[in-house]
């Protein structure tokens, strides 16, 4: 391989390595979101945007997570297998997370799971 060609052959690993970790990290970054629901998250958790009527489970930091129902402003949620209730406003830990219930309305449920 000629010198100018060895260069190229860098230049373009130099530019596509960070890329690469962009995607990875982005990957990483986001939610899966399931029917029912919309999952956002970031370097600090995820938030996950629940229709209150829906059986939506979602996968957010390698852990699922559902609503499993609302009752006087106070939200029953799974997450890794174990239930806890929290009320608005309210978290709780649960599974090695903390579980946050930022708001209930009559049509969906916001609630934040951080590590």
């Amino acid at each position: 391989m000629s010198r100018h060609l060895c260069r190229r052959a860098r230049a373009a690993r130099v530019v596509a390595t960070p890329l690469i970790g962009l995607a990875v990290a982005g990957g990483v970054l986001t939610g899966c979101g399931g029917q029912g629901s919309d999952t956002s998250c970031g370097v600090n958790g995820c938030t996950v945007t629940f229709a209150r009527n829906g059986t939506a489970e979602v996968s957010v930091l390698g852990v699922s997570a559902r609503l499993v129902g609302v009752d006087q402003g106070v939200a029953r949620i799974e997450v890794a297998g174990q239930t806890v209730e929290v009320p608005v406003g309210g978290q709780a830990e649960v599974g090695g997370f903390t579980v946050q219930v930022q708001e209930v309305t009559d049509t969906q449920v916001i609630v934040r799971v951080a590590p």
